[in-house]
């Protein structure tokens, strides 16, 4: 698993939580290194604020994400087939960049993280169980392509 990939495209349900939280990291921690995009099985909500607020307590910026689906990244243009990496963060996308491999080769890793969307009462409870998501998404980047390279990264 050690090849740092020219293009990774980072997905799960809605593209509102879990992969642009993923998609945002990626680009901080390693800059230029590769193209980062995040896309989900569905687009039918806004990025998440509590995703925002996680993020934004290490400095990535996250509230100008735009979500999108596959189906819309492919009406725009881009080459689904293009990406050297598909990591897939829910069981539903993965079935589906799992699809997409019956047309293309694609290599497809699944982190399993969790879905903090309907945990917590209050909003600091909601807070840390996102923080659980984020961090679970950084230790598996960091385990995958290494430390950060946070210096050129703040571009």
């Amino acid at each position: 698993m050690g090849d740092f990939p020219h293009s990774v495209l980072f997905c799960c349900d809605h593209n509102a939580v879990r992969s642009p939280m993923a998609e945002a990291m990626m680009k901080k921690f390693y800059g230029q290194r590769a193209y980062v995009q995040s896309a989900g099985v569905r687009n039918d909500m806004e990025v998440d604020g509590f995703s925002v607020a996680v993020c934004q307590e290490l400095g990535i910026e996250l509230a100008r994400h735009r979500s999108r689906s596959f189906e819309e990244m492919k009406e725009w243009g881009d080459d689904l087939s293009q990406f050297d990496l598909i990591i897939a963060l829910s069981p539903a996308s993965q079935r589906m960049a799992l699809e997409l491999t019956r047309h293309f080769h694609l290599d497809i890793e699944y982190w399993p993280i969790l879905d903090p969307t309907g945990l917590g009462e209050s909003r600091e409870h909601k807070l840390s169980a996102y923080r659980q998501a984020r961090d679970q998404i950084r230790d598996r980047m960091i385990a995958r392509f290494g430390t950060p390279t946070a210096g050129e990264a703040g571009e």
